[in-house]
């Protein structure tokens, strides 16, 4: 009895120090992620945690002012940017390391209603039968970037412009026209797949540049084991599964 008493003491010892150490060697890494990316980002983020331990602290919101933020020394380890355009500055300016920039998804531009008789493709745009038109600041957010870029493309910026209201992330965007503070709005697709309801036109990719959105490592954190082992995962087919989930497409060079 004294014999078996003392190996399921062992065993029980052996099993808590495996915990123990397990969660000694976890680690944090803070992400700073595109708002666009909000859910997917969770999803991964629990995933990567459940299989690593290791765990990331996420914060959202526009690109352009966490590239500002970035800059000013904001304790941020990697930014999943919604464009590629503020990763290769960060890799320029030497504040981000070079090698690990890549496309983590590739996102899609919809106009979209709740009301599932408004949009009707690029005609309900050129009719003008709405009062507000929501999208996003085209200064901080690239999705807001694209939206101008496809009015103009329609040669219909200057008739609308007045009609725009502007959130400061593609969030607020999203809320403007799911709280009917405005009729229809550009929105990433992504912010539409768990939402069957309402209208929505996919807008033909030869209206807006493609919406490349680059990750980067922080020089700052280069040591941090969290934050380079969930730029790895962030490449594994289970994490591009959530990707593909919410409507982005994947870059092929990107997979690991």
């Amino acid at each position: 009895m004294k014999l078996i008493r003392s190996v399921l003491v062992a065993a029980l010892c052996a099993t808590t120090w495996l915990f123990t150490s397990a969660a000694a060697f976890a680690g944090s890494a803070n992400v700073a992620v595109a708002a666009n990316f909000t859910e997917p980002a969770k999803e991964i983020a629990a995933l990567f945690k459940a299989k690593t331990g290791h765990e990331v602290v996420l914060s959202f919101g526009a690109s352009g002012q966490f590239y500002t933020q970035i800059k000013e020394n904001a304790p941020f380890a990697i930014l999943l940017s919604a464009d590629d355009e503020r990763p290769k500055k960060l890799v320029a300016e030497g504040l981000g390391v070079s090698d690990s920039r890549f496309t983590y998804a590739i996102g899609k531009l919809v106009l979209w209603s709740k009301d599932p008789n408004a949009v009707k493709g690029e005609e309900t745009l050129k009719a003008g039968a709405f009062n507000k038109l929501s999208i996003a600041n085209p200064t901080a957010a690239p999705y807001g970037a694209a939206a101008v870029e496809t009015l103009k493309a329609l040669k219909l910026y200057d008739t609308v412009q007045p009609k725009i209201v502007m959130g400061n992330t593609i969030s607020q965007a999203f809320q403007f026209v799911d709280t009917g503070n405005a009729e229809i709005g550009f929105v990433a697709l992504s912010q539409l797949m768990p939402n069957a309801g309402g209208s929505r036109w996919l807008v033909p990719q030869n209206l807006y540049t493609e919406i490349r959105q680059d990750a980067v490592l922080l020089k700052t954190s280069a040591g941090n084991e969290a934050a380079t082992a969930f730029l790895t995962f962030l490449k594994s087919p289970e994490a591009r599964a959530v990707v593909e989930k919410y409507g982005y497409a994947l870059d092929p060079k990107s997979g690991s």
